[in-house]
């Protein structure tokens, strides 16, 4: 099962649809990538494990999210630690 999550991250060009999010504006589902990407990177760090599950969250949001919001909005946040 892990080769084939792993040749799907691989083989990964764009966000596929994601059912919570059925409308043309993707500004929640950035987001929510996002969120989930820290949530799990944290999650699987303080636990002492492979974080690289956490790659697909990454990759969905720097496809959906415009870089000005990731690098000036929720960068600031998270270094303010007020994204928690």
């Amino acid at each position: 099962m892990a080769d084939v999550i792993d040749d799907k991250i691989k083989n990964y060009r764009t966000a596929p649809f994601d059912a919570r999010f059925p409308n043309t504006n993707q500004t929640r589902n950035c987001f929510q990538n996002y969120l989930d990407f820290h949530r799990c990177n944290k999650a699987l760090s303080s636990k002492g494990q492979d974080a690289s599950p956490c790659e697909w969250y990454q990759r969905v949001y720097q496809s959906l999210c415009p870089m000005s919001w990731v690098s000036l909005s929720y960068q600031k946040h998270l270094n303010n630690r007020t994204f928690e």
